[in-house]
């Protein structure tokens, strides 16, 4: 669980440390989550900093984020690792939702320059499937999703979102949302 917005100057050099921990490694990596989406042309808002990395690599990242000082945990979950940098989280997800972090996962990411470094990016597409995959009857909050879709709408391939989210109903609900506020077309994949 993340606690309030965070100030996002930290969360930035959080994210340099770690960027440049696990580059070192040899760790491969994407920028995840809102981060990503911001990076990207999304809002600035966030309570974590989110990484995603193969399966095989998790405990090794891990590993390497604490040699630079930062607190590892092991949470319960079984999808994911943290490490916190003061007051910052890290999430090192290794297991989102609906999708299989692999060498295509990590293919469709593409290297940005944020904040004066070069970061390779998850895919909107991958940030937004997992996103709405994540919905379930206790986290149906669906006005994250509504900005940041309003934010970055024109860059995404709606169509393959809706692919790998049709078997669920809070994704089917958020689609509708997303028409009737007309940050996307009505009428479905065709019109995306």
């Amino acid at each position: 669980m993340t606690g309030p917005d965070l100030d996002f100057d930290d969360i930035v050099q959080t994210m340099k440390r770690a960027v440049a921990a696990l580059r070192e490694a040899e760790i491969p990596f994407l920028l995840a989550g809102s981060l990503a989406v911001w990076a990207q042309g999304g809002p600035e808002k966030t309570k974590d900093l989110d990484f995603v990395i193969k399966p095989d690599d998790a405990e090794r990242a891990l590993a390497t984020l604490e040699a630079i000082g930062m607190r590892a945990e092991r949470p319960p979950e079984d999808w994911l690792l943290k490490a916190w940098d003061q007051n910052v989280l890290v999430d090192l997800i290794f297991s989102p939702r609906g999708i299989e972090v692999d060498d295509l996962v990590l293919a469709r990411g593409q290297e940005l320059h944020v904040m004066a470094i070069t970061v390779p990016v998850m895919a909107l597409e991958d940030v937004l499937t997992s996103k709405l995959l994540a919905l379930d009857e206790r986290t149906a909050d669906f006005s994250s999703l509504i900005a940041l879709a309003r934010s970055v709408r024109e860059q995404v391939d709606w169509e393959s979102v809706r692919r790998g989210t049709e078997e669920s109903p809070f994704a089917r609900a958020c689609f509708v949302l997303l028409e009737g506020l007309e940050i996307l077309p009505a009428g479905g994949p065709a019109n995306c």
